[in-house]
């Protein structure tokens, strides 16, 4: 008897301690993951309708709640939807939270350890806990200005950005869209809305595979920056060297060859130096290079710039890690090197390694935070300059950066000059293969003995003309915006 007492006992301590453990589980160890988990609807309902803190661009709330209906309180709101969507996102009742919204959640919902004091302070008094605010680093007239540089009906996306801080001034893409179409509390206009917009080619609903942070484009030229840093990193080249200019380049047992750029000044000479390659934007001297160095050294330069690495840690927002492809052949490692083949990289990766060249070799973390505040305008937080990488050392930064100028003084980047200032840049077109359009870079700096703005510009399937009235032209316009203020 006394035996099947204690067994009793013993499982009922068992049940017990199993139960106590699974709601210590689910309240402490597992809560952030059980809340954070897609098919937990529960808590993105909850949130939804919660008064969350605003989005700021400029002293203007972009995103904020307001009043909402007896069933939800709160309805959350975009200003100037399309202008902002990018770096937004959405906060939607059956399809969750993107951008801004789900990178800094728990900031704007007030569940963060920055807000734990605030949430005990509003229960005492009775209220419901309200969310911080998230200032962004955009600087609002930049970002319209960039945003209206890209036609409507271009796919196209902008980057600027401060190279000495990694602040993001501006960052935009077209085609855009309206959030408040998603966020809607009517769950059929919500789902009809959503199906109609991610249909459209190029719109950011999903900010992985599109816009600056997700769209993988072959990069053309931009990514002779590359080359040449990995050529003077090598110690087997120096800015007195002479490089073979030939017309085309012949591979082993294939009947390609890879042309010289039919758009400059390429064909006028055998051999080049670094400046008048760069200045014409010459395919083969950096196709010879790449030979010449091996892939490894090309890859490793490009892993330095940032290249398969993923940013979203530091940018807080989804990110699409660029890519340099492997295992390459004579042909293959030629094409990469002009940015080609396989070679795919986002517009911010450019703007990335635009900024890093700039900065001395050093690469700054790229930030869209300016400053988080409590409800009672309290900061919580303001992040500070920080280095991401060295991508490369001052000394090549300083001698690429005096190519990069001649690029535009003297060069085919010449619709980037800005009168007065020393401006330094970089072209880029890369072939898609169809009806002959390209993807049409820009990517530069200025005052380049003083940098204070990078900026970087990609327009998606355009043809040559085109591309260059979109461009160089058009990163001018930034430069003056910014430097003029």
């Amino acid at each position: 008897m006394n035996q099947a007492i204690r067994n009793s006992w013993i499982a009922a301590i068992a049940m017990f301690v199993l139960i106590f453990g699974a709601l210590s589980y689910v309240q402490v160890v597992g809560a952030d993951d059980l809340k954070d988990n897609p098919w937990n609807k529960r808590a993105t309902l909850q949130n939804y309708c919660n008064d969350r803190g605003a989005i700021i661009v400029g002293g203007i709330p972009i995103a904020q709640s307001v009043e909402g209906s007896k069933a939800c309180k709160f309805q959350r709101t975009y200003t100037q939807p399309e202008l902002y969507a990018g770096l937004t996102g959405y906060f939607s009742q059956s399809f969750g939270l993107t951008g801004m919204e789900k990178a800094v959640d728990k900031q704007l919902a007030g569940s963060s350890d920055q807000l734990f004091l605030d949430r005990i302070g509003q229960l005492f008094l009775g209220n419901q806990p309200k969310g911080a605010s998230v200032e962004l680093t955009i600087d609002p007239k930049i970002q319209k200005l960039a945003y209206d540089l890209i036609p409507d009906g271009q796919r196209g996306s902008i980057v600027v950005t401060n190279p000495k801080t990694g602040a993001i001034l501006a960052m935009v893409s077209k085609p855009s869209y309206d959030p408040n179409r998603i966020a809607t509390q009517d769950r059929a206009a919500e789902a009809a809305n959503y199906s109609e917009l991610i249909k459209v080619p190029g719109i950011n609903l999903n900010p992985i595979v599109s816009g600056p942070t997700g769209a993988l484009l072959a990069p053309g030229s931009v990514f002779k920056l590359v080359d040449t840093a990995a050529a003077l990193s090598s110690g087997k080249y120096n800015k007195d060297s002479v490089l073979e200019n030939p017309a085309e380049m012949s591979f082993p047992g294939i009947q390609y060859k890879l042309p010289n750029y039919a758009g400059g000044n390429c064909y006028t000479q055998n051999t080049a130096s670094f400046a008048f390659a760069l200045q014409q934007s010459c395919n083969t001297p950096f196709a010879t290079i790449a030979q010449n160095l091996g892939e490894k050294a090309i890859a490793d330069q490009a892993a330095k710039f940032g290249f398969g690495q993923d940013l979203g840690d530091q940018l807080e927002l989804d990110y699409a890690p660029s890519i340099f492809p492997k295992d390459l052949d004579a042909a293959g490692l030629a094409q990469s090197a002009i940015g080609q083949r396989d070679v795919r990289a986002t517009p911010l990766q450019i703007a990335l390694m635009t900024a890093a060249i700039a900065n001395g070799g050093v690469q700054m973390s790229p930030n869209l935070i300016k400053a988080v505040r409590s409800p009672d305008l309290r900061v919580l937080s303001e992040p500070k300059p920080s280095p991401l990488r060295t991508s490369t050392t001052p000394e090549i930064s300083r001698q690429i950066t005096e190519w990069m100028t001649s690029v535009v003084s003297k060069g085919i980047a010449a619709g980037a000059a800005v009168p007065g200032v020393q401006v330094a840049g970089k072209t880029g077109t890369a072939e898609l293969g169809t009806g002959g359009l390209n993807n049409s870079w820009f990517t530069g700096f200025a005052p380049a003995n003083d940098p204070q703005v990078a900026v970087t510009i990609v327009m998606q399937g355009v043809d040559i003309t085109t591309g260059a009235q979109l461009t160089s032209p058009n990163a001018k316009k930034i430069f003056e915006a910014v430097l003029n203020k």
